[in-house]
């Protein structure tokens, strides 16, 4: 029987040493760094949203255009949830890394919460968009400004 070698965790240390040698940093985020925010995830089976809502139904444009109120009420019951959380140590440090080396940290996250832009980085890429940008799902005529909308779930242009 062959002996299946373990992968041993690099020493705070070597780590340390990477990001003095590095020139630039790329760092990835997704689920795992807001949920110590208390920001729901999407996958765990129990309470996940998608344990609740098929994301073909709640995700998508079809989604959208079959049930705009139901999909515009649970994005904002969302944004709602998110305006009270708070960018935890994981979101400060990135930002302070980002601050005290000016240009050598690119950030990109999966999550739509805006929390790494809330705890003060920059230049932030957002795979998946910002919860809290209302975009036009078809191109409006001249007329339709999104600051000039009707109430509604979902609001709407007048004309």
């Amino acid at each position: 029987m062959q002996e299946q070698k373990q992968a041993q965790e690099p020493s705070l240390e070597t780590v340390q040493s990477w990001l003095q040698q590095a020139r630039h940093v790329a760092v990835l985020t997704g689920a795992g760094v807001s949920a110590e925010s208390g920001v729901p995830t999407f996958r765990e089976a129990q309470t996940g949203y998608w344990a609740q809502f098929r994301p073909e139904d709640m995700a998508t444009e079809e989604g959208f255009r079959a049930h705009p109120q139901r999909v515009w009420d649970w994005y904002q019951h969302r944004r709602d949830l998110l305006a009270g959380v708070l960018p935890n140590a994981g979101h400060v440090a990135l930002a302070r890394f980002q601050q005290r080396h000016p240009g050598r940290l690119t950030l990109i996250t999966q999550n739509v919460d805006g929390l790494h832009q809330r705890a003060g980085s920059t230049g932030v890429l957002c795979l998946h968009g910002d919860i809290f940008a209302n975009r036009w799902l078809d191109t409006p005529r001249p007329c339709c400004e999104a600051g000039a909308v009707e109430g509604g779930r979902p609001p709407r242009c007048s004309h």
